[in-house]
């Protein structure tokens, strides 16, 4: 039978950081809801980097040691111009009190909480459910 492949897809590691970082936000602060903790995301340094494209910039010149196939690069740059689209910020409101993103900051709730979700069914894909901490595709 042929072993899984586990290795995580270059197309996941944008999402494995927002993941680490919210579960890092949680983690530090149990108390609060997951909301909170997405919320407590926007405006740290990983979603600066993440919003301003540093993230993925840097992702591109770590990929240019490796032979990564153009394909790949492609998506990444896809990827890279979505999350910025997403990411920018039209005005300085972030969410309300109330724990309900404002209209403008919903579009990046929304991405933010895809794509811990698209890491969490990776790793129940791969079997590693150990490093599922938030529970979002539950």
């Amino acid at each position: 039978m042929k072993k899984k492949d586990t290795s995580k897809p270059v197309m996941l590691y944008a999402a494995e950081e927002i993941y680490l970082k919210i579960s890092e936000i949680k983690l530090k602060n149990p108390e609060i809801s997951l909301i909170e903790a997405i919320e407590r995301y926007i405006g740290s340094k990983s979603y600066q980097n993440l919003s301003s494209g540093k993230f993925h910039n840097e992702l591109l010149i770590k990929l240019e040691k490796e032979k990564i196939p153009k394909k790949t690069i492609d998506l990444l740059l896809i990827q890279k111009k979505m999350v910025l689209k997403q990411l920018k910020d039209n005005d300085l409101n972030y969410f309300a009190k109330s724990s309900f993103p404002l209209s403008g900051s919903q579009t990046k709730f929304n991405l933010l909480w895809r794509m811990c979700e698209s890491y969490e069914l990776w790793c129940k894909e791969i079997n590693e459910k150990k490093l599922i901490t938030l529970g979002i595709s539950d």
